[in-house]
C-alpha cells in the first residue's frame, strides 16, 4: 500500500496499514496566499521588514522563524467599503502562479493540494482588525457581512483555477478557538460564518475534493458543525485546549484528525516523554484509522525532537496497534 492509499484509508476509517504524519502532498498557492504583496514581501524576510499584501494588509515582521503580524487593517472603518478595492481572483498577477506551480507536479503518490489560507474569519479580522471585527459583529452586522460575502467571492474564484488544474485536496482554515474555549462562539459562527463556509465547501464535495480544515486552540464545541460542513481532516487539535477523548469520541469514523501532539512538550523535550506522548495520542485517537500523528503547531522545533517523534510513530503506528505500557 503506498502512501497515498494508506492516507485514503485513513481518513475513511477503512483499516490503514500504518499511522501517517500526514497525507503526502504537493502543494500549490496564488500569489498573496501567504501574505505576500504585488511587489514581494513574505515571512521568509528578515526581523524588522515591513510589506503590504495585495489586500493592502500591512505586516511587520518582529521575530525569527515567526510569521509577521498584520498591524494596517484597511477596513477599519465600515465606510472604507465603499471605495475599497478588492484583489480579483483572475488577475494575472495573483493566480498565474497557480499554473506555474501545476506544471512541476510530479503526480504518483502525493495529492495536488490547493491552498486557502485564512480561508474567512483570519482575513476578516486582517482586513477589519481583530477588535473592531469583535464589536462590529454587534454594531455594524450588515458590514461584516458583506466583508465575509466578498471575502468567500474571492476564495471561490480562485477555487474556479485550483479545480482546473485538478487539485485533489484543499487546506483551508480559520482559527476558532483561545486555549480555554470558543473564541467568536457558536451563535456567530453558524449565523455568520457557515453559509459561507457552505458555498466553498459544498463545490469542493461536489467535485470531490478532499478538504482540510485547520483551526487553532479549543475546538471541540465546533466538532459537529465542521462534520456537518463535510471537512475530511481537522488539524490541528491542540493537546493542551481540547479534550481529546471527547473529540474522538464525537468524531470517530466521520472525521480524520491531524496534529494532537502537544507543540511545547515537542519543543522542550525530553525525547523520552516525546516519545510516551506519541504512544499514548496515537492509542487514543487512532486505535480505528482516522488519526495523522503530528505535533499541534508548527514550529523550529529541535531535530533531535522530531526526530524521537517521527520514531516513535514509525515504531508504535502499525496496525492492529497496541496499547501503551
Amino acid at each position: 500500500m503506498n502512501a497515498r492509499e494508506n492516507a485514503i484509508r485513513t481518513i475513511r476509517f477503512d483499516h490503514p496499514e500504518y499511522v501517517m504524519g500526514g497525507p503526502p502532498n504537493y502543494p500549490i498557492a496564488y500569489l498573496g496566499c501567504h501574505h505576500e504583496g504585488f511587489n514581494g514581501g513574505g515571512h521568509h524576510l528578515p526581523v524588522g521588514s515591513v510589506w503590504t499584501d495585495i489586500w493592502g494588509t500591512q505586516w511587520h515582521k518582529e521575530h525569527p522563524d515567526v510569521m509577521g503580524f498584520p498591524k494596517g487593517n484597511p477596513l477599519d472603518r465600515p465606510e472604507k467599503l465603499r471605495s475599497f478595492k478588492w484583489p480579483d481572483p483572475d488577475d494575472e498577477r495573483i493566480c498565474s502562479k497557480i499554473y506555474e506551480q501545476a506544471k512541476d507536479y510530479p503526480g504518483g503518490e502525493p495529492f495536488l493540494a490547493g491552498t486557502h489560507r485564512d480561508t474567512l474569519w483570519e482575513k476578516t479580522y486582517m482586513l477589519v482588525g481583530m477588535e473592531n471585527a469583535m464589536e462590529y459583529f454587534y454594531t455594524e452586522p450588515n458590514f461584516m457581512r458583506e466583508v465575509l460575502h466578498r471575502i468567500m467571492d474571492f476564495q471561490l474564484g480562485i477555487s474556479k483555477h485550483y479545480l482546473k488544474i485538478g487539485v485533489e485536496l484543499v487546506y483551508t482554515g480559520d482559527d476558532q478557538g483561545t486555549q480555554g474555549g470558543p473564541l467568536l462562539g457558536p451563535a456567530i459562527l453558524n449565523d455568520f460564518l457557515v453559509p459561507e463556509y457552505r458555498r466553498i465547501f459544498g463545490l469542493y464535495k461536489e467535485k470531490g475534493v478532499l478538504i482540510h480544515f485547520h483551526s487553532c486552540g479549543n475546538v471541540d464545541w465546533m466538532i459537529e458543525t465542521v462534520i456537518d460542513l463535510g471537512i475530511n481532516i481537522l488539524n490541528p487539535v491542540q493537546a493542551t485546549a481540547n479534550d481529546l477523548d471527547k473529540i474522538r469520541r464525537i468524531s470517530q469514523g466521520r472525521l480524520a484528525l491531524l496534529g494532537a501532539i502537544s507543540t511545547a512538550l515537542v519543543m522542550s523535550g525530553p525525547a523520552d516523554k516525546i516519545r510516551q506522548a506519541v504512544r499514548e495520542t496515537i492509542w487514543r485517537l487512532g486505535r480505528e484509522g482516522g488519526y495523522f500523528c503530528s505535533p499541534d503547531q508548527g514550529m523550529p522545533f529541535p531535530k533531535e525532537h522530531t526526530q524521537a517523534l517521527d520514531e516513535a510513530r514509525e515504531s508504535c503506528g502499525r496496525y492492529p496497534l497496541s496499547p501503551p505500557e
